[in-house]
This record gives C-alpha cells, sequence and structure tokens, in this order.
C-alpha cells in the first residue's frame, strides 16, 4: 500500500519519497492522517484495521486517487505511531510514560525524550499542533480507529479556527464526562470537544437513535443541538437545511464534520463495533458533507469507528468500507474544493 500511495520499489526509497512529501506540508491544502487505534473503543475492538482498510478499499475502487489528490494539495501524513495499550499520555503513571519513550525514542537523550509524547491521541494532537503551526490554513481529513480520535482534531483545529463548530454524525451521543473512570474514549470524547467548543450550540449531534436520556436533556444541561435519526428519516432535506441553519446560528464560520460509521444504518454498514437500527442513509450524509463545504466551509472532517473484522456475512465488511470510502472521497472534496 505505502509504495501504491508513494511509489518507490524499497523501504528506503519509501521512506525518503515521504520526507520529500513532508515539505509540503507547509502549501499543503489538505492533509490526511490516519490513527489506527481501538484502544478508546468498546467491547468490541477492531477499528483500528480501519485507516488500512479504507485506504485499501479507495486504492481497488480507483488506483489512481492518491496520485490526483496529491496533484489537487491533499497530503497524506501516514498514520500515527500506536502503542496498542496506550490511548492518551494523561492516563499514563510517570515510570509507564518514561518506559515508553524509551522504547520509542531510543536515540535521544532522556531529556529529549521527555518532551515527546507516547499515546495515539497525544501522538496526534502534538502532530496536528506542529502541522497548524506551520500551515494554519489546511484543511484536515482524519480516519480513525475509534470515535476518540476526533478529541485531538478538534482540539488541534480550534487553536488556529476559533469559528468552529463540531457537526456529528452518530448513533450515540458520546457525552459522558467519563466512562468506567476514563476520561478520554469512544463514548465521552464529545463531551471534551463540547466544552472546548464552549457550550454554546455549536455541536450538533445527528442521527442519534440510541441514548438512556431524551433530546431535552441532552440541550438543557449541555446545551447541544440534536437531530434524532426519526426525524432526519422522515425528512432528509429538511434536516440538511435544519443542520446548516444551526450552524449559522452559532455564530460559527467553519465545520469539522465527524462521522461515526454507525450513524449509517447497518443495512448499509454494520461492520463497526455498536451498529444501531434505524439509521441514516448514506446518501444523505454525503450530500450533507458537500452542503456544508459548499455553503459554509469545511475546516476538517474524520470517518471512524470503521472494524472490518466485525462484520464478515451479508456483503460485509465489502459494504461498510465501500461507503466509508465514499465518505473518504466526498471529505477530501469538500475540503479541497474541486471533484478528485
Amino acid at each position: 500500500m505505502q509504495r501504491r500511495i508513494y511509489g518507490g520499489a524499497s523501504e528506503n526509497d519509501i521512506a525518503r519519497r515521504w520526507r520529500e512529501a513532508l515539505e509540503r506540508a507547509s502549501s499543503a491544502r489538505a492533509v490526511l492522517l490516519g490513527v489506527p487505534s481501538d484502544v478508546g473503543a468498546g467491547f468490541l475492538r477492531g477499528s483500528n484495521l480501519g485507516p488500512q482498510a479504507i485506504r485499501a478499499r479507495i486504492l481497488e475502487e480507483d488506483p489512481g486517487f492518491f496520485a490526483r489528490a496529491a496533484d489537487k494539495g491533499l497530503l497524506d501524513l501516514g498514520d500515527v505511531f500506536v502503542v496498542p495499550q496506550l490511548l492518551h499520555d494523561d492516563m499514563l503513571s510517570p515510570p509507564q510514560a518514561a518506559a515508553s519513550r524509551a522504547a520509542l525514542y531510543p536515540g535521544l537523550t532522556e531529556v529529549e525524550r521527555a518532551r515527546l509524547p507516547v499515546s495515539p491521541l497525544s501522538i496526534a494532537e502534538r502532530v496536528l499542533a506542529l502541522l497548524f503551526e506551520a500551515n494554519p490554513r489546511a484543511g484536515l481529513l482524519l480516519l480513525g480507529g475509534d470515535h476518540s480520535c476526533a478529541l485531538p482534531a478538534v482540539r488541534s483545529l480550534l487553536a488556529v479556527r476559533p469559528g468552529l463548530a463540531v457537526v456529528q454524525v452518530d448513533a450515540h451521543t458520546d457525552l459522558l464526562p467519563e466512562r468506567l473512570g476514563i476520561r478520554y474514549c469512544f463514548g465521552t470524547w464529545s463531551y471534551h470537544a463540547n466544552d472546548l467548543l464552549g457550550r454554546g450550540g455549536r455541536l450538533i449531534q445527528v442521527g442519534i437513535r440510541a441514548s438512556r436520556h431524551g433530546r431535552d436533556h441532552w440541550e438543557s444541561s449541555l446545551g447541544v443541538r440534536q437531530l434524532w435519526a426519526e426525524e432526519v428519516r422522515a425528512d432528509p432535506s429538511g434536516a440538511e437545511d435544519l443542520v446548516l441553519d444551526l450552524v449559522r446560528r452559532s455564530g460559527a464560520r467553519t465545520v469539522y464534520f465527524s462521522n461515526d460509521i454507525d450513524g449509517t444504518d447497518p443495512a448499509l454498514a454494520s461492520a463497526t463495533g455498536t451498529p444501531e437500527p434505524g439509521g441514516l442513509s448514506a446518501d444523505f450524509v454525503a450530500s450533507l458533507i458537500r452542503r456544508l463545504g459548499g455553503e459554509i466551509s469545511l475546516a476538517g472532517g474524520d470517518v471512524v469507528e470503521v472494524a472490518p473484522s466485525l462484520a464478515a456475512r451479508d456483503g460485509e465488511p465489502d459494504k461498510t468500507l465501500a461507503v466509508a470510502a465514499r465518505y473518504l472521497r466526498e471529505t477530501a472534496e469538500a475540503l479541497l474544493g474541486a471533484p478528485v
């Protein structure tokens, strides 16, 4: 896959071409970053395979996609390095952090290592902070991984896009302050992102249908805005209009589109850890991406929670990967402002 994306005939050649590509970071129109971590997921895992599987599906459908996207300004940064037992540096004891730094950065001094992150969410946040320092106008396309991967994306974008809103397509609210004592995970990331956004209606959730509380609870207590799946399915066009209206009314100038594959109906995409019946159509989600990009502005977007190993019947995981690849393409085109 690396050879097909970067070219080259050997590992050294691939590494050289990748480093040459990184030199374009300051001028790229958008960047693609994979975060192959499922440590922040629930009991059913497998979304760590999502970034590789989605890229492979795109190459299978359209071998020239990444070359054309690069010509239009999309830089593929590759994937964050993942230690499978780690999630965020805030959750590590000092001895564990030091041991992991020694393993990941053996050629550096202890003082140099102490400044570097070791967990996938922390590495992603550092990478994106460096990227936006060099190129604050770059768009972001992120491939997860479980949904906790979206939090470093939102945190990093907010540092350079203060007028940011988040539109989240999801079957679940992910609005827990903590889950089983864990602060950052797939069920809590939206709560913390909403706090970063200021709880002023700049988190808009679309497709909700599995929650212990109703919409009034979440909207009144946390200042979020929600469109539940039932009302979207009843009037998709009206729901699109309402989402855009809510973004405008929030005062936001640009949007991060966080796209949990379980927001889509499992008849279309069931290879995920927590599929829920009664979900959204792929046409609705794709149209919403296009309209947000064309009528407001897209600062970034993701495709997360694709777990190819969790569904192997009724055409799966091929159906899920086809939908995820479509979402990746739509998001890339919305960020680049042109077909790829």
